[in-house]
């Protein structure tokens, strides 16, 4: 192997993250599926305000109609309701007590960028401060719970959020096919680094690769029998279900295509059918995961929400206050949580957008502190200063 075919290979390869070494196993059963939507999702169309005059008269075309209405939303209580296009999946999560939504979510970030508040959440740091681009707050949670070689992320980098001391693998899953490298040649890289600090994070890189192929591909060669779809995130979501059931306890996905500024539609169209396809994959998910779907949490956030009024587009621009989503096997779910306000004119936030009443550290921190037993050392490592807020989910 020459040197530029070793660097394309190396490339290629999702080796661990640079920094930091492999720990034993967690001291817990638990797992956490981090789900980001990057773009800024609509939460307003997600959870509809039913009770609010307001809303309707904001959204004159995009607005999503009262329960009752033909295709209209899903009433979870008095106040709220769900987009139509979750009926099938995340509705009967919910009423079985499987979801439960956060309205009022999200960062006290003010810039209305996609990156910068996108780097606010992955970080998890106090704003104000001088940030730390090596440490995203699930790496300091992999660290607090000893669980290095037990979370993973399936992207095809390693995302800001799982960057840090405790080494993490990546790999993307969308696509999963034949690898760039085979084994001779894996086995040539790892030859050339035998002896030097790089010799067990190279060992390990290729070991996950091998791992995660092996795991996926008896099920790549049975999908055109199976009765399973092939579109988007499901077939993905299963994947993942595949492998932390048995392997992982800390899993990141990022889902893409949120930001609506043109053509956004209402109980139809584009986000509507971002919400059905996001919809199956969490539902495939949790019906993958078995039996340890009681012992799972899954989180979907979103870096913002957007405008409460409609633009001249009939899309939305960038907002502020999003709602969160929290699913699990073993959650007190069937609630509409945290901290919530009329929606009015007089409530909204610079008269533009839902206001942010449940800030992302605080909730979170309560979360994880639940779910996996975090000691206030723990969790004062994952989340500095953080006053944890207990919704009372887990």
């Amino acid at each position: 192997m020459n040197r530029r075919d070793l660097l394309k290979a190396l490339a290629a390869a999702p080796l661990l993250s640079h920094a930091g070494s492999l720990l034993a196993a967690p001291a817990t059963n638990a797992k956490l599926l981090f789900v980001f939507l990057r773009g800024g999702y609509d939460a307003n169309n997600l959870l509809v305000p039913i009770g609010s005059d307001f809303y309707y008269a904001s959204r004159p075309n995009i607005a999503i109609a009262k329960p009752g209405a033909d295709n209209g939303a899903l009433a979870l209580n008095a106040d709220w309701a769900l987009h139509p296009a979750l009926r099938e999946t995340i509705y009967p999560m919910f009423t079985g007590g499987e979801a439960a939504f956060i309205p009022f979510a999200g960062t006290t970030d003010l810039t209305r960028s996609h990156f910068e508040t996108q780097d606010s959440i992955e970080l998890g740091q106090e704003l104000g401060g001088r940030r730390d681009f090596r440490s995203g707050f699930l790496n300091r949670l992999a660290q607090s719970l000893n669980s290095g070689n037990h979370a993973i992320s399936f992207t095809d980098q390693l995302p800001l959020i799982f960057q840090g001391g405790v080494q993490v693998p990546n790999m993307g899953l969308r696509s999963v096919g034949k690898s760039g490298i085979d084994a001779r040649q894996s086995q040539l890289i790892a030859a050339m680094y035998k002896g030097t600090p790089l010799q067990q994070p190279v060992s390990a890189g290729f070991a996950v690769r091998e791992d995660v192929t092996k795991e996926l591909t008896g099920e790549m060669q049975a999908a055109n029998r199976n009765a399973i779809s092939t579109k988007g995130f499901e077939l993905e979501a299963q994947r993942i279900a595949r492998l932390m059931r048995d392997k992982y306890n800390l899993g990141f996905v990022d889902v893409g295509g949120w930001d609506t500024h043109v053509g956004q539609g209402g109980a139809n169209g584009y986000l509507a059918g971002r919400f059905d396809e996001l919809g199956r994959g969490l539902a495939a998910f949790s019906q993958e995961m078995g039996s340890e779907w009681r012992n799972t949490v899954v989180v979907v956030v979103s870096e913002f929400g957007r405008t409460f009024r409609e633009n001249g587009n009939r899309g939305t621009d960038h907002g502020h206050g999003s709602v969160f989503w929290v699913l699990g096997g073993g959650i007190k779910g069937k609630q509409v949580a945290g901290e919530q306000v009329a929606i009015s004119q007089a409530t909204l936030f610079q008269n533009r957008d839902m206001p942010v009443l449940n800030e992302y550290r605080a909730v979170l921190g309560g979360l994880l502190r639940r779910t996996f037993g975090l000691t206030p050392a723990q969790l004062e490592h994952v989340f500095a200063g953080v006053k944890p807020v207990e919704l009372g989910l887990v």
